[in-house]
């Protein structure tokens, strides 16, 4: 029997013999919401048991009348482009009811985003095939919009975010205006789940960004070598290691099922 994929929509064979490869498996995915929810449907078709604990929240941005203006200009209809760089901004942009017109195109740094976008009733026109960052971003853009400058930008940011996408915008002859949209903040989990990590009753634990892998060694420390820490990407593993936190599993692209896929590769290696 197929099994349809949660995430992609995509169709996937049943695991041969009928055994699926992450049973038994206790999976901690350390982030809530539409994002979360899909991730725990996903590993639970694989045979994994997922506890869904998020460690990062959204807070508001200190210059809220600043946001609030962008947003409202942004339904006006007043920019060409709006780039969004997480899933969270899409969070922030469903809090507030922000209206993106059909005109207004959406620039999504990865497949994620752009799936957490879908999933809030918006679009993404722009997504980056290979480079799921904001260096990906700038190339995908120049060759989607041939070269033309002079574009009205809202580039909607985390507090503690380079302006990497705003600068290179700019530089390229765009008219950018970069809001800080959120600032993140830690979520405190049980001390359960944390005393479950700590005792090795968690096989695995998902490391979906720098924030994520920041509460995970502020508030449960160093993983026991048994725990499998997997990272959504090369940039997320080495925000891991500026923090403390090991990392043994990258998943091939910063999504969701690339990184669900290279958790069971880990369990099908070591079974």
């Amino acid at each position: 029997m197929t099994e349809l994929d949660p995430i992609t929509g995509a169709i996937h064979l049943p695991h041969p013999g009928g055994a699926k490869p992450l049973a038994g498996w206790r999976v901690l995915v350390p982030r809530g919401g539409p994002w979360g929810d899909g991730v725990a449907a996903a590993l639970r078709a694989r045979g994994a048991s997922p506890i869904v604990a998020p460690m990062i929240n959204f807070a508001p941005a200190d210059d809220q009348p600043a946001l609030v203006a962008a947003l409202e200009k942004l339904a006006a209809g007043g920019f060409d482009w709006v780039t969004v760089t997480s899933a969270t901004t899409v969070d922030v942009l469903a809090s507030y009811g922000a209206v993106i017109p059909e005109t207004t195109k959406v620039a999504a740094v990865g497949e994620t985003t752009a799936a957490a976008l879908v999933a809030a009733g918006y679009h993404a026109d722009i997504v980056p095939s290979e480079d799921n960052s904001a260096a990906g971003l700038l190339e995908e853009w120049a060759a989607a919009t041939e070269g033309a400058r002079g574009q009205r930008v809202l580039a909607l940011r985390s507090a503690i975010a380079k302006q990497v996408l705003s600068i290179g915008l700019a530089e390229a002859g765009h008219h950018v205006e970069a809001v800080v949209a959120y600032r993140t903040v830690g979520v405190p989990v049980s001390a359960k789940v944390a005393e479950d990590v700590r005792a090795g009753r968690v096989n695995a634990v998902l490391v979906t960004s720098g924030s994520v892998a920041e509460q995970v060694y502020q508030q449960i420390g160093p993983l026991p070598e048994s725990v499998l820490v997997a990272a959504i990407g090369p940039q997320t593993e080495n925000d891991a290691a500026k923090v403390g936190l090991r990392v043994d599993v990258i998943a091939r692209e910063r999504t969701a099922e690339s990184l669900i896929d290279a958790l069971v590769d880990a369990a099908t290696t070591l079974a």
